[in-house]
This record gives structure tokens, C-alpha cells and sequence, in this order.
């Protein structure tokens, strides 16, 4: 478990190895067989949610990989190559719940990928406002996923009738963050309502008094970079596959939704708590997104996590 947990706060494979003086392939076993775990638990937990607004982002990430074939060492560090790769994330900014997060190209395979998964776990019927950047794959994912089929009217008596649609939900609300960059800075920022009304789109905010934006998944890319070791800025311990980085992100997606309390979600008391110690009383109550979002009741440890029989398995602690 203290492994785990060096790992989910964002110490790499080979230095949590050194801190417990083991060797780094146990501890690459350890997180294998936990990534297992904690794709069950995300998958038995994110199911059937009412969220109304839904960020979206990409993420730049490096991973390092060596071609196949059985090639000397020199050979091999003179073959190590850095190819990019994205992680794509989608969170309800309400709650703060991280409810996809996948690797890949930016490509538009990808988009529909992520749309495709957050369909799956959004309840029927539920239509969020949508938020992201300028990226253009997002606007043909949504529409394919968020929308409908429409039969429209005849034009002419006689001929054959007009061919069906498919067309976005009367319901659907996308909007768009475009920043304009130069020399790396951003110059520029306008707001950009696709699909709704600006009104309706102001509606939804308002509610949190919140005005367009993307704030909080850029945000949650900082706690991605100091969390996940494999894709942190200047990172001397990049992945060397797709799937390494997968089962860091399982794990920092179940670490972020249940384990970790964030302040910003923290709740007051009715009265203050007394503590054992000569310390002032609490007055607040930690909460995690998951407990924002209704999904549980209390703060989850990471061995409560590892330790939970995820159905069919049966129970022997309550949510």
C-alpha cells in the first residue's frame, strides 16, 4: 500500500524502488496488478451520473519507446526515440470529478474515443453543457454522440422525400474557449457558443456564477504533471508504452475522485469538533469529488480502495 501511494503522489517507479530498496521491476508488478483493481472500482462507481457541464481537454505527454528487435545496449539508447502522445481528459467542473481520462493521438479517432466513454457513463437522458478549447474533433464527436436523427419536411408534392439527418439534440449546449498565442503566450481569448443560445449557455453558469471557461481541467492537467511522474514537465522517468501510462492515470483517477480531499469542496460544520490534541477545533469537513457527486459517503483510503470486492464479489462494507 505505501508503494501505491508513492506512487500516486507522484513519485516515479525507480525512486519509489530506491526509498523501499526493492527492485523497480516488483514495484512495475505492484502497479500492473493495483491498475486492474482500480479500472474495476472506476468502472463500478462512474456509472448512471447527472452532472451538468462537462470540460474537456488534451494533455501533451512524452513517451519514450525503443524499436523492437534485439539490438545491443548502445544501439538501444541510440535508438530511443521521444514520441508524443495525448491525455485526453473530461471533468465535471462542479464536482470536481474526473470522469474520463485516456491516452492517444490528437486525432479525431480519438475525440470520438472519449465521447464515446463519457456517453456510457453519463445517465440516459442527461445532455451537460459542453466546454473546451478551440480543437475542431471535439465539435463532430459531440454531434455524433449527443445527437439525432431528423426527418425533414417536404419541400415539393411530388418527387421522393428528403433523406433524414443527423442532427445535434434540441438540448445540446456546446461552447468553446479560443486562445490565440504568440511566442508561447496567449494574446488573445474569445468566447464561442456552437451549439445553443448564448443565454442558455449563461444559464447553466450562472448557477455557479461562472462565466465561459476551461479553467478547471487546466487546472487538474497541473495536478496531472505533479501527480503522474511519467508526464511531468522535464520528466527524467517518461513511460516507454501506452499502456505504462494508462495504469499511472488509473491510478491517479481513482486517487483524485476518492482518496484525496480537495479544499476547494470542503464543507463547514454545524459545530465545531474539538480534536484530541491542544490544536483548534475542526470546522470543516473534507470531501472528495466522488463525495461531491453523491457517488459515496466518506473519504476512501487507498487500502479501502485496493481491499474493495468490486460485484459480483460480495460485500462486507457499505458505501
Amino acid at each position: 500500500m505505501r508503494v501505491i501511494a508513492c506512487l500516486a503522489e507522484g513519485l516515479g517507479i525507480r525512486g519509489t524502488a530506491r526509498v523501499f530498496e526493492i527492485d523497480p521491476t516488483t514495484v512495475l508488478g505492484w502497479l500492473v496488478e493495483a491498475a486492474e483493481q482500480l479500472k474495476a472500482f472506476s468502472a463500478y462507481f462512474l456509472h448512471e451520473l447527472h452532472v451538468t457541464q462537462v470540460q474537456l481537454d488534451e494533455l501533451y505527454a512524452v513517451i519514450s519507446a525503443v524499436r523492437e528487435g534485439d539490438v545491443s545496449v548502445a544501439e538501444a539508447i541510440e535508438r530511443l526515440s521521444r514520441s508524443p502522445h495525448w491525455v485526453w481528459t473530461a471533468l465535471d467542473p462542479e464536482s470536481k470529478l474526473l470522469l474520463s481520462v485516456q491516452v492517444g493521438e490528437r486525432t479525431l479517432a480519438m475525440a470520438q474515443a472519449v465521447l464515446h466513454q463519457l456517453a456510457q457513463l453519463l445517465a440516459p437522458g442527461c445532455v451537460p453543457l459542453f466546454l473546451s478549447d478551440g480543437y475542431p474533433h471535439y465539435l463532430t464527436a459531440i454531434v455524433a454522440h449527443f445527437g439525432c436523427w431528423v426527418h425533414p419536411p417536404r419541400c415539393q408534392a411530388t418527387g421522393p422525400a428528403p433523406k433524414p439527418r443527423w442532427m445535434p439534440l434540441p438540448a445540446l449546449l456546446y461552447a468553446q474557449v479560443v486562445k490565440t498565442m504568440r511566442r508561447r503566450r496567449i494574446v488573445a481569448v474569445k468566447h464561442r457558443v456552437v451549439f445553443g443560445t448564448q443565454a442558455a449557455v449563461a444559464q447553466v453558469l450562472a448557477a455557479c456564477g461562472w462565466q465561459i471557461n476551461t479553467a478547471f481541467v487546466e487546472r487538474l492537467n497541473l495536478s496531472l504533471r505533479q501527480r503522474v511522474a511519467a508526464i511531468g514537465r522535464r520528466s527524467a522517468t517518461p513511460c516507454k508504452s501506452k499502456d505504462g501510462l494508462r495504469q499511472q492515470l488509473a491510478l491517479f483517477q481513482v486517487y483524485h475522485n476518492f482518496v484525496l480531499p480537495h479544499a476547494s469542496l470542503r464543507q463547514a460544520l454545524a459545530e465545531p469538533v474539538p480534536t484530541h490534541g491542544n490544536g483548534s477545533a475542526k470546522v470543516w469537513r473534507p470531501c472528495t469529488p466522488a463525495m461531491a457527486a453523491g457517488l459515496t459517503a466518506h473519504v476512501w483510503s487507498l487500502r479501502e480502495v485496493m481491499m474493495f470486492r468490486v460485484p459480483p464479489w460480495p460485500q462486507t462494507q457499505t458505501v
